[in-house]
């Protein structure tokens, strides 16, 4: 990259920021967990099961989906050591995003028969995935770095298709939204392929 401008700020300032937000994001997703105070007596299998399956597979997906893109994240700042004012922005926008995931979590794990509540899970699964890509974009504007901008678009595209699964079938939502983790499979069959063919 050229020498930074005068209005170019260090995106190393960012990483530590992030850091802190993906942190205490994936870290308030277990907030929603039930507790040893809500139980009157030692809990059952079958309660623990009823109070525990459906919020620690929702806290389970998030925290994987968080991961990826806490991943991808450093990865992109690694590329683009500094960013102008809009890409900063856009950066904050997308740790908005994050910030919000235990907010989405928790109501999907424990209404995520709803096709409402699923909907609106995906459609934030979805705004971080193309936030993620769009600075993706910015941070690959030389062809030859444009594949890493596939992995970003898999992912967005594996979540809007996931999202519009759980309008209409929301049980089956989730297994789309685990596809997005294809994306790095997909990233790392790419570069080996480019490896062999360049």
């Amino acid at each position: 990259m050229d020498e930074p401008g005068p209005d170019h700020f260090e995106m190393r300032r960012l990483e530590s920021l992030s850091n802190t937000i993906f942190g205490v994001a994936m870290t308030l997703l277990a907030y929603d967990l039930p507790r040893a105070g809500q139980f009157s007596a030692a809990p059952t299998w079958g309660e623990l099961s009823r109070l525990y399956a459906a919020r620690l597979i929702a806290l389970t997906l998030s925290f994987l989906i968080a991961g990826v893109f806490w991943f991808s994240h450093h990865r992109r700042l690694m590329r683009q050591p500094y960013g102008s004012r809009p890409v900063v922005f856009i950066n904050l926008f997308f740790l908005l995003s994050i910030i919000l995931l235990p907010v989405t979590s928790s109501l999907d794990g424990s209404y995520g028969q709803s096709s409402v509540i699923a909907v609106l899970y995906g459609l934030h699964l979805s705004t971080i995935a193309a936030l993620n890509a769009w600075l993706w974009w910015n941070a690959t504007r030389d062809r030859r770095s444009r594949h890493e901008l596939r992995p970003a678009l898999f992912a967005l595209l594996v979540l809007l298709l996931g999202t519009l699964v759980a309008a209409f079938a929301p049980q089956y939502a989730r297994y789309f939204w685990l596809l997005a983790f294809g994306g790095v499979l997909f990233r790392r069959s790419v570069s080996a392929g480019d490896e062999v063919g360049g």
